[in-house]
């Protein structure tokens, strides 16, 4: 017999989708429900590709990058570390290659943290965790750089957003110096019609004039010839660190944000370097491609023995 009132039916809710990782030949891929990815190679720790979830993809690589391990990944996320650029003859790094060993050596995946562990709804973001230590190098590189050490690199995908963060551990018993930097190639349309907005009044060291110190005066950097800067703009009244907004025909394309990170290196090979460059395809990918370097490079980071250094940007698509 039919109840006149019976109450109704409880919905029985389906379960929240979950982010997905997938780990395959050194390659790491990770997916949102909403269709933002990260794509990850082991070696180097690169991010090759970050796409959110209308498809658009917002990290240039070059069509010839070297992805076997062989030598260091072009395009992307590189990561700078110990030392960035040639090695001072006279440091401690002098007998490293350019830019340090982080982004030619192989590291180890040590695992995700779901969203709900980060205090997020459960499909909402991803944290990957990837690991370099000084027992992991070849004996020629230790030779080279004797320091006991532990890298803990963090990329957090998010909805529109990307995260990068490292934590440089001293293991040893012996204090070391070292630079760091997120060497980063955002993708752009038209490099002519691109500028970057954040930097005004910020001393910067021009290496395409003989590294000489100048002081920017434009509310926007615009490109129209090879650009080679590292920045370091004033933080704000509190303390804070201003973020970089670029922007393409005059609107907002990314934000870029920084923690930890004094330092913007931004740069662009332009026509004749890139033509040189035998890993650059294609030739004229120099219009398609902005780099955006958040890091701690204009002066060297003392990190005692037992003590640990943390630097963090992330990168907002604003497309």
């Amino acid at each position: 017999m039919e109840r006149k009132h019976k109450p109704a039916t409880i919905p029985v809710s389906p379960q929240m989708a979950q982010p997905t990782v997938d780990l395959s030949d050194n390659v790491l891929t990770a997916r949102l429900p909403s269709g933002d990815s990260v794509t990850v190679y082991l070696y180097g720790a690169t991010v090759t590709s970050w796409k959110t979830s209308n498809g658009s993809e917002h990290l240039f690589l070059s069509q010839a990058a070297v992805l076997d391990g062989s030598k260091p990944i072009r395009g992307g996320i590189p990561l700078v570390f110990p030392v960035f650029g040639p090695p001072p003859k006279s440091h401690a790094t002098g007998q490293l290659p350019q830019h340090g060993f982080a982004r030619n050596s192989y590291w180890e995946f040590l695992g995700k943290s779901s969203s709900e562990s980060l205090g997020r709804k459960a499909d909402d973001s991803v944290k990957l965790d990837f690991g370099l230590s000084s027992s992991m190098l070849d004996e020629a590189v230790r030779n080279k750089w004797p320091y006991e050490f532990g890298l803990v690199y963090s990329v957090t995908l998010e909805k529109g957003r990307l995260e990068c963060q490292m934590n440089v551990q001293n293991k040893g018993d012996q204090p070391f110096d070292f630079q760091c930097l997120f060497h980063a190639y955002l993708a752009v349309k038209d490099i002519s019609k691109t500028a970057v907005k954040g930097l005004q009044s910020s001393p910067y060291v021009d290496k395409v004039r003989s590294a000489q110190t100048f002081t920017e005066s434009s509310p926007e950097l615009t490109f129209s010839s090879e650009t080679d800067r590292v920045y370091t703009p004033p933080a704000s009244k509190d303390n804070t660190l201003v973020p970089l907004v670029v922007t393409e025909d005059g609107a907002d394309s990314f934000v870029v944000t920084r923690d930890g990170l004094p330092d913007v290196t931004v740069w662009n090979g332009w026509e004749d370097k890139i033509k040189a460059m035998g890993d650059f395809e294609p030739k004229d990918g120099w219009k398609r491609y902005l780099c955006i370097e958040p890091g701690s490079v204009s002066s060297w980071t003392k990190l005692e023995a037992g003590d640990a250094w943390e630097g963090t940007c992330a990168f907002e698509s604003k497309l």
